[in-house]
Protein backbone atom coordinates (compact mmCIF):
# COMPACT_ATOMS: atom_id res chain seq x y z
CA UNK A 1 0.00 0.00 0.00
CA UNK A 2 1.93 3.49 -1.22
CA UNK A 3 2.18 6.34 1.02
CA UNK A 4 -0.13 8.37 -1.31
CA UNK A 5 -3.51 5.93 -0.19
CA UNK A 6 -3.11 8.16 3.74
CA UNK A 7 -2.58 11.49 2.03
CA UNK A 8 -5.75 14.14 2.62
CA UNK A 9 -5.87 17.07 0.38
CA UNK A 10 -5.80 20.21 1.51
CA UNK A 11 -8.79 21.22 -0.05
CA UNK A 12 -11.13 17.74 1.01
CA UNK A 13 -11.58 19.70 4.23
CA UNK A 14 -10.79 16.25 6.11
CA UNK A 15 -9.08 16.27 9.10
CA UNK A 16 -5.50 14.46 9.21
CA UNK A 17 -5.01 11.23 11.48
CA UNK A 18 -3.04 14.33 13.71
CA UNK A 19 -4.40 13.70 17.38
CA UNK A 20 -5.69 17.04 18.70
CA UNK A 21 -3.69 19.01 20.94
CA UNK A 22 -4.64 21.45 23.99
CA UNK A 23 -5.44 24.69 21.83
CA UNK A 24 -7.53 22.58 19.01
CA UNK A 25 -9.67 21.70 21.88
CA UNK A 26 -10.05 25.35 23.18
CA UNK A 27 -10.69 26.77 19.85
CA UNK A 28 -13.27 24.35 19.33
CA UNK A 29 -14.67 24.86 22.76
CA UNK A 30 -15.13 28.46 22.24
CA UNK A 31 -12.87 28.52 26.03
CA UNK A 32 -9.65 29.39 27.03
CA UNK A 33 -6.68 26.89 27.21
CA UNK A 34 -6.83 27.37 31.50
CA UNK A 35 -10.10 26.66 30.91
CA UNK A 36 -10.19 23.32 29.16
CA UNK A 37 -7.27 22.37 31.47
CA UNK A 38 -9.40 22.48 35.16
CA UNK A 39 -12.65 20.74 33.49
CA UNK A 40 -10.01 18.16 32.19
CA UNK A 41 -8.40 18.30 36.12
CA UNK A 42 -11.39 18.04 37.95
CA UNK A 43 -9.55 22.17 39.11
CA UNK A 44 -10.87 25.25 39.41
CA UNK A 45 -14.25 26.81 40.05
CA UNK A 46 -16.23 25.96 36.60
CA UNK A 47 -20.00 25.29 36.10
CA UNK A 48 -20.65 21.60 35.58
CA UNK A 49 -22.11 22.59 32.15
CA UNK A 50 -18.67 23.82 31.36
CA UNK A 51 -16.82 20.63 32.04
CA UNK A 52 -19.26 18.43 30.43
CA UNK A 53 -18.96 20.70 27.29
CA UNK A 54 -15.23 20.66 27.36
CA UNK A 55 -15.10 16.84 28.35
CA UNK A 56 -17.25 16.28 25.26
CA UNK A 57 -15.70 18.39 22.86
CA UNK A 58 -12.12 16.55 23.86
CA UNK A 59 -14.14 13.43 23.45
CA UNK A 60 -14.87 13.95 19.94
CA UNK A 61 -11.25 15.53 18.64
CA UNK A 62 -9.35 12.31 20.27
CA UNK A 63 -7.51 14.83 22.93
CA UNK A 64 -5.32 12.81 25.02
CA UNK A 65 -3.15 15.03 27.60
CA UNK A 66 0.40 15.02 27.15
CA UNK A 67 2.41 12.11 29.03
CA UNK A 68 5.21 14.63 29.54
CA UNK A 69 2.37 17.75 30.75
CA UNK A 70 0.93 15.33 33.05
CA UNK A 71 4.49 14.58 35.05
CA UNK A 72 4.78 18.37 35.03
CA UNK A 73 1.53 18.99 36.45
CA UNK A 74 1.01 16.39 38.92
CA UNK A 75 4.80 15.42 39.58
CA UNK A 76 3.71 11.77 38.61
CA UNK A 77 4.60 9.72 35.28
CA UNK A 78 2.20 7.15 35.83
CA UNK A 79 4.94 4.66 35.17
CA UNK A 80 6.18 1.15 37.75
CA UNK A 81 9.22 -0.20 36.81
CA UNK A 82 9.71 -3.96 37.41
CA UNK A 83 13.34 -5.61 37.51
CA UNK A 84 14.94 -8.73 39.08
CA UNK A 85 18.37 -8.28 40.74
CA UNK A 86 18.67 -11.79 42.36
CA UNK A 87 22.09 -12.47 39.85
CA UNK A 88 23.26 -8.92 39.65
CA UNK A 89 25.04 -8.19 36.20
CA UNK A 90 25.07 -12.02 35.26
CA UNK A 91 22.44 -12.52 32.21
CA UNK A 92 18.72 -13.63 33.32
CA UNK A 93 15.93 -13.87 30.60
CA UNK A 94 13.65 -14.20 33.55
CA UNK A 95 10.34 -13.92 31.70
CA UNK A 96 11.13 -17.01 30.03
CA UNK A 97 10.29 -18.85 33.51
CA UNK A 98 6.44 -19.53 34.23
CA UNK A 99 7.00 -18.22 37.65
CA UNK A 100 7.98 -14.56 36.49
CA UNK A 101 5.54 -14.73 33.21
CA UNK A 102 2.71 -14.90 35.33
CA UNK A 103 3.53 -12.53 38.41
CA UNK A 104 4.48 -9.77 35.76
CA UNK A 105 1.13 -10.38 33.70
CA UNK A 106 -0.38 -10.30 36.74
CA UNK A 107 1.22 -7.17 38.15
CA UNK A 108 0.48 -5.22 34.10
CA UNK A 109 -3.17 -5.61 35.04
CA UNK A 110 -3.24 -4.79 38.11
CA UNK A 111 -1.46 -1.21 37.15
CA UNK A 112 -3.36 -0.40 34.66
CA UNK A 113 -6.68 -1.02 36.25
CA UNK A 114 -5.02 1.94 38.32
CA UNK A 115 -3.79 4.09 35.78
CA UNK A 116 -0.04 3.06 35.46
CA UNK A 117 1.62 1.58 32.84
CA UNK A 118 4.30 -1.42 33.98
CA UNK A 119 8.16 -0.97 32.37
CA UNK A 120 10.47 -4.04 32.49
CA UNK A 121 13.88 -3.34 33.40
CA UNK A 122 17.41 -5.04 33.24
CA UNK A 123 18.74 -5.65 36.41
CA UNK A 124 21.61 -3.47 36.24
CA UNK A 125 21.43 0.57 36.28
CA UNK A 126 24.47 1.06 33.90
CA UNK A 127 24.23 -0.75 30.88
CA UNK A 128 27.40 0.23 29.16
CA UNK A 129 26.89 3.51 26.66
CA UNK A 130 22.97 3.56 27.45
CA UNK A 131 21.62 3.99 31.21
CA UNK A 132 18.50 2.58 30.76
CA UNK A 133 17.31 3.48 34.32
CA UNK A 134 18.26 7.24 34.25
CA UNK A 135 16.17 8.04 30.87
CA UNK A 136 12.80 6.21 32.96
CA UNK A 137 11.06 8.19 35.14
CA UNK A 138 9.31 6.12 37.57
CA UNK A 139 6.91 6.38 40.55
CA UNK A 140 7.77 3.25 42.19
CA UNK A 141 9.19 0.24 41.53
CA UNK A 142 8.50 -3.77 41.98
CA UNK A 143 12.51 -5.77 42.52
CA UNK A 144 11.82 -9.18 42.87
CA UNK A 145 14.13 -11.13 44.57
CA UNK A 146 16.56 -8.75 45.74
CA UNK A 147 19.85 -10.15 46.93
CA UNK A 148 21.28 -9.14 50.24
CA UNK A 149 22.55 -5.27 50.44
CA UNK A 150 20.63 -4.69 47.24
CA UNK A 151 22.50 -1.98 45.67
CA UNK A 152 18.86 -1.38 42.81
CA UNK A 153 17.29 -0.98 45.70
CA UNK A 154 19.51 1.18 47.76
CA UNK A 155 19.78 4.00 45.21
CA UNK A 156 15.92 3.75 44.28
CA UNK A 157 15.44 4.63 48.24
CA UNK A 158 18.24 6.86 47.94
CA UNK A 159 16.53 8.42 45.20
CA UNK A 160 13.46 8.47 46.96
CA UNK A 161 11.24 6.57 44.48
CA UNK A 162 9.21 3.74 46.71
CA UNK A 163 10.23 -0.01 45.95
CA UNK A 164 7.98 -3.29 47.14
CA UNK A 165 9.74 -6.64 46.75
CA UNK A 166 8.54 -9.59 45.81
CA UNK A 167 10.29 -11.51 48.43
CA UNK A 168 11.10 -10.88 51.68
CA UNK A 169 14.19 -8.69 51.40
CA UNK A 170 17.17 -9.55 53.54
CA UNK A 171 19.68 -7.62 55.90
CA UNK A 172 18.29 -4.41 55.91
CA UNK A 173 17.16 -3.42 52.71
CA UNK A 174 14.97 -0.47 53.18
CA UNK A 175 11.51 -0.97 51.07
CA UNK A 176 8.74 0.35 51.71
CA UNK A 177 7.05 -2.95 51.48
CA UNK A 178 7.28 -7.11 51.16
CA UNK A 179 5.43 -9.91 49.76
CA UNK A 180 6.58 -13.35 49.96
CA UNK A 181 5.28 -16.57 51.09
CA UNK A 182 5.68 -18.81 54.09
CA UNK A 183 8.77 -20.65 52.51
CA UNK A 184 9.99 -22.75 55.37
CA UNK A 185 6.15 -23.72 56.42
CA UNK A 186 5.95 -24.86 52.53
CA UNK A 187 9.39 -26.83 52.25
CA UNK A 188 8.34 -28.05 55.26
CA UNK A 189 4.99 -29.78 54.36
CA UNK A 190 6.42 -31.26 51.00
CA UNK A 191 9.49 -32.86 52.46
CA UNK A 192 6.71 -34.78 55.33
CA UNK A 193 5.01 -35.39 52.25
CA UNK A 194 8.25 -37.27 50.46
CA UNK A 195 8.72 -38.85 53.62
CA UNK A 196 5.49 -40.08 53.87
CA UNK A 197 5.81 -41.66 50.64
CA UNK A 198 8.66 -43.99 51.90
CA UNK A 199 11.45 -41.80 51.17
CA UNK A 200 14.53 -42.48 53.58
CA UNK A 201 17.16 -39.65 51.83
CA UNK A 202 15.86 -36.87 50.67
CA UNK A 203 17.98 -34.55 48.40
CA UNK A 204 18.02 -30.92 47.30
CA UNK A 205 19.00 -28.94 43.98
CA UNK A 206 19.46 -25.33 45.23
CA UNK A 207 21.21 -22.13 44.09
CA UNK A 208 24.38 -20.13 45.43
CA UNK A 209 22.36 -16.80 45.43
CA UNK A 210 21.88 -14.88 48.67
CA UNK A 211 18.23 -14.06 47.55
CA UNK A 212 15.70 -15.13 50.80
CA UNK A 213 13.63 -17.75 48.53
CA UNK A 214 16.90 -19.46 47.95
CA UNK A 215 18.24 -19.48 51.48
CA UNK A 216 14.63 -19.68 53.21
CA UNK A 217 14.42 -22.64 51.82
CA UNK A 218 17.90 -24.34 51.69
CA UNK A 219 17.86 -23.81 55.83
CA UNK A 220 14.30 -25.13 55.90
CA UNK A 221 15.79 -28.41 54.44
CA UNK A 222 18.77 -28.33 56.72
CA UNK A 223 16.16 -27.89 59.88
CA UNK A 224 14.33 -30.56 58.38
CA UNK A 225 17.09 -32.78 57.97
CA UNK A 226 18.36 -32.41 61.53
CA UNK A 227 14.82 -32.78 63.28
CA UNK A 228 14.57 -36.34 61.16
CA UNK A 229 17.81 -37.49 62.12
CA UNK A 230 19.25 -37.34 58.43
CA UNK A 231 22.33 -36.13 56.66
CA UNK A 232 21.76 -33.42 53.91
CA UNK A 233 22.54 -33.95 50.78
CA UNK A 234 22.11 -31.61 47.74
CA UNK A 235 23.71 -29.53 45.56
CA UNK A 236 23.60 -26.11 44.84
CA UNK A 237 24.58 -23.78 40.98
CA UNK A 238 24.08 -20.65 39.56
CA UNK A 239 20.08 -21.04 38.89
CA UNK A 240 20.52 -18.27 36.14
CA UNK A 241 22.38 -20.47 33.82
CA UNK A 242 20.46 -22.79 31.80
CA UNK A 243 22.67 -25.61 31.84
CA UNK A 244 23.96 -25.82 35.19
CA UNK A 245 20.76 -27.28 36.64
CA UNK A 246 21.18 -30.19 34.53
CA UNK A 247 24.76 -30.75 35.43
CA UNK A 248 23.71 -30.60 39.06
CA UNK A 249 21.05 -32.86 38.73
CA UNK A 250 23.33 -35.40 37.56
CA UNK A 251 25.95 -34.86 40.17
CA UNK A 252 23.49 -35.54 42.43
CA UNK A 253 22.20 -38.65 41.71
CA UNK A 254 25.90 -39.83 40.78
CA UNK A 255 26.98 -39.75 44.49
CA UNK A 256 27.42 -42.88 46.73
CA UNK A 257 25.23 -40.96 49.03
CA UNK A 258 22.55 -40.88 46.41
CA UNK A 259 19.60 -39.88 47.41
CA UNK A 260 15.63 -41.58 46.94
CA UNK A 261 13.95 -38.46 46.98
CA UNK A 262 14.69 -35.04 45.45
CA UNK A 263 12.93 -31.88 46.19
CA UNK A 264 14.40 -28.82 43.09
CA UNK A 265 14.15 -25.37 43.90
CA UNK A 266 13.91 -24.22 40.65
CA UNK A 267 11.18 -24.34 37.54
CA UNK A 268 13.61 -26.77 35.26
CA UNK A 269 14.67 -28.78 38.09
CA UNK A 270 11.40 -31.46 37.10
CA UNK A 271 12.36 -32.23 33.40
CA UNK A 272 16.11 -32.02 34.84
CA UNK A 273 15.56 -34.85 37.48
CA UNK A 274 14.00 -37.02 34.94
CA UNK A 275 16.18 -36.63 32.76
CA UNK A 276 19.11 -37.42 34.93
CA UNK A 277 17.31 -40.77 36.18
CA UNK A 278 16.56 -41.71 33.05
CA UNK A 279 20.43 -42.03 32.40
CA UNK A 280 20.86 -44.15 35.51
CA UNK A 281 18.27 -46.30 34.93
CA UNK A 282 16.30 -45.31 37.62
CA UNK A 283 12.33 -45.64 38.31
CA UNK A 284 10.25 -42.39 39.02
CA UNK A 285 8.51 -42.84 40.94
CA UNK A 286 10.13 -46.46 42.23
CA UNK A 287 13.04 -45.10 42.90
CA UNK A 288 13.96 -41.92 42.93
CA UNK A 289 10.42 -39.47 44.22
CA UNK A 290 10.78 -35.88 42.58
CA UNK A 291 9.01 -32.20 43.46
CA UNK A 292 10.16 -29.42 41.97
CA UNK A 293 9.10 -25.87 42.43
CA UNK A 294 7.08 -24.82 39.61
CA UNK A 295 4.39 -22.80 37.77
CA UNK A 296 4.40 -24.55 34.22
CA UNK A 297 1.98 -26.45 33.21
CA UNK A 298 4.18 -28.76 31.44
CA UNK A 299 4.31 -30.93 34.87
CA UNK A 300 1.19 -31.97 34.32
CA UNK A 301 1.98 -33.91 30.88
CA UNK A 302 5.56 -35.43 31.79
CA UNK A 303 6.19 -38.76 31.87
CA UNK A 304 5.42 -39.47 34.88
CA UNK A 305 3.19 -35.98 36.29
CA UNK A 306 5.73 -34.10 38.28
CA UNK A 307 4.68 -33.32 41.83
CA UNK A 308 5.23 -29.06 41.83
CA UNK A 309 5.02 -26.30 44.39
CA UNK A 310 3.05 -23.37 43.23
CA UNK A 311 4.23 -19.94 45.27
CA UNK A 312 0.73 -18.62 43.13
CA UNK A 313 2.82 -15.77 41.59
CA UNK A 314 -0.88 -13.97 40.32
CA UNK A 315 -1.76 -13.05 43.59
CA UNK A 316 1.84 -12.18 44.15
CA UNK A 317 1.48 -9.81 41.09
CA UNK A 318 -1.46 -8.21 41.90
CA UNK A 319 -0.22 -7.37 46.19
CA UNK A 320 2.85 -5.45 45.26
CA UNK A 321 1.31 -3.41 42.64
CA UNK A 322 -1.45 -2.42 44.78
CA UNK A 323 1.41 -1.99 48.09
CA UNK A 324 3.43 0.25 45.68
CA UNK A 325 0.44 2.51 43.87
CA UNK A 326 -0.86 2.69 47.49
CA UNK A 327 2.62 3.88 48.74
CA UNK A 328 3.06 6.32 45.73
CA UNK A 329 -0.28 7.64 45.99
CA UNK A 330 -0.04 8.49 49.94
CA UNK A 331 2.95 10.19 49.51
CA UNK A 332 1.83 12.32 46.68
CA UNK A 333 2.31 16.08 47.90
CA UNK A 334 3.56 15.11 51.40
CA UNK A 335 7.02 16.38 52.56
CA UNK A 336 9.72 13.93 53.24
CA UNK A 337 9.26 12.10 56.98
CA UNK A 338 12.20 13.86 59.24
CA UNK A 339 12.33 10.37 61.48
CA UNK A 340 12.71 6.87 59.86
CA UNK A 341 10.25 4.91 58.17
CA UNK A 342 8.33 2.63 59.96
CA UNK A 343 8.75 -1.49 59.71
CA UNK A 344 7.86 -1.94 55.94
CA UNK A 345 4.41 -3.25 55.36
CA UNK A 346 3.86 -7.07 54.35
CA UNK A 347 1.88 -9.70 53.20
CA UNK A 348 2.57 -13.42 52.92
CA UNK A 349 1.13 -15.19 50.53
CA UNK A 350 0.03 -19.51 50.59
CA UNK A 351 1.50 -21.86 48.79
CA UNK A 352 -0.16 -24.87 47.67
CA UNK A 353 1.65 -28.40 46.46
CA UNK A 354 0.09 -30.08 43.38
CA UNK A 355 0.55 -34.07 44.17
CA UNK A 356 1.35 -35.87 41.11
CA UNK A 357 2.58 -39.72 40.30
CA UNK A 358 6.00 -38.61 40.50
CA UNK A 359 6.13 -38.08 44.45
CA UNK A 360 3.85 -41.21 44.83
CA UNK A 361 5.04 -44.36 45.36
CA UNK A 362 3.17 -47.42 45.18
CA UNK A 363 2.07 -48.36 48.80
CA UNK A 364 3.50 -52.07 48.15
CA UNK A 365 7.08 -50.57 47.39
CA UNK A 366 7.12 -48.45 50.52
CA UNK A 367 9.47 -48.37 53.18
CA UNK A 368 8.57 -47.59 56.29
CA UNK A 369 11.00 -44.35 57.43
CA UNK A 370 13.44 -44.76 60.35
CA UNK A 371 11.88 -43.17 63.85
CA UNK A 372 14.34 -39.63 64.19
CA UNK A 373 17.40 -40.36 66.73
CA UNK A 374 17.06 -39.42 70.34
CA UNK A 375 18.26 -36.41 70.01
CA UNK A 376 16.70 -34.91 67.50
CA UNK A 377 14.01 -32.89 68.66
CA UNK A 378 10.35 -33.81 67.37
CA UNK A 379 8.81 -31.92 64.23
CA UNK A 380 6.68 -28.89 65.80
CA UNK A 381 2.46 -30.43 65.00
CA UNK A 382 0.92 -28.78 62.29
CA UNK A 383 -2.49 -28.53 61.24
CA UNK A 384 -3.97 -30.87 58.44
CA UNK A 385 -3.83 -30.38 55.13
CA UNK A 386 -6.78 -30.38 52.71
CA UNK A 387 -7.11 -32.66 49.68
CA UNK A 388 -8.81 -31.73 46.69
CA UNK A 389 -9.34 -33.73 43.24
CA UNK A 390 -7.96 -31.69 40.61
CA UNK A 391 -10.47 -32.23 37.21
CA UNK A 392 -8.38 -32.11 34.08
CA UNK A 393 -4.92 -33.20 36.01
CA UNK A 394 -3.10 -36.56 34.82
CA UNK A 395 -3.37 -39.73 37.37
CA UNK A 396 -2.80 -39.47 40.89
CA UNK A 397 -3.08 -35.55 40.68
CA UNK A 398 -4.30 -34.23 43.97
CA UNK A 399 -3.54 -30.72 45.52
CA UNK A 400 -2.62 -30.17 48.79
CA UNK A 401 -3.19 -26.40 50.30
CA UNK A 402 -0.62 -25.52 52.72
CA UNK A 403 -2.35 -24.13 55.89
CA UNK A 404 -2.86 -20.41 55.51
CA UNK A 405 -0.92 -18.30 57.29
CA UNK A 406 -2.39 -15.67 59.23
CA UNK A 407 -1.93 -12.20 57.57
CA UNK A 408 0.13 -10.33 59.17
CA UNK A 409 -0.63 -6.77 60.75
CA UNK A 410 0.50 -3.84 58.97
CA UNK A 411 3.40 -2.48 60.70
Amino acid sequence: MTAAKHQVSRSSGRRTSRRAGIREVAAAAGVSITTVSDALNGKGRLPEVTRRHVRTVADRLGYRPSAAARTLRTGKSGLIGLTVTTYGEEPFTFTEFAYFAEMVRAATSAALARGYALVILPAASQHRDFDVWSNVALDGTVVIDPSDHDPVVSELVRQGIPVVSDGRPGGSLPVTAWVDNDHEAAVTDLLDHLAAAGARRIGLLTGTSTDTYTRLSTTAYLNWCERNGQDPVYEAYPAHDPCAGAVAADRLLARADRPDAVYGLFDPNGTDLLAAARRYGLGVPDDLLIICCSESSVYASTEPPVTTLSLKPGRIGTTVIQLLIDAIESAAGRAPAAAPAPEAVHRVMPTELIVRTSSQRPAARRVPAPAPSATASPSPARPPRRQLQVPGDRVGAVRVTAPRTPPAADQ
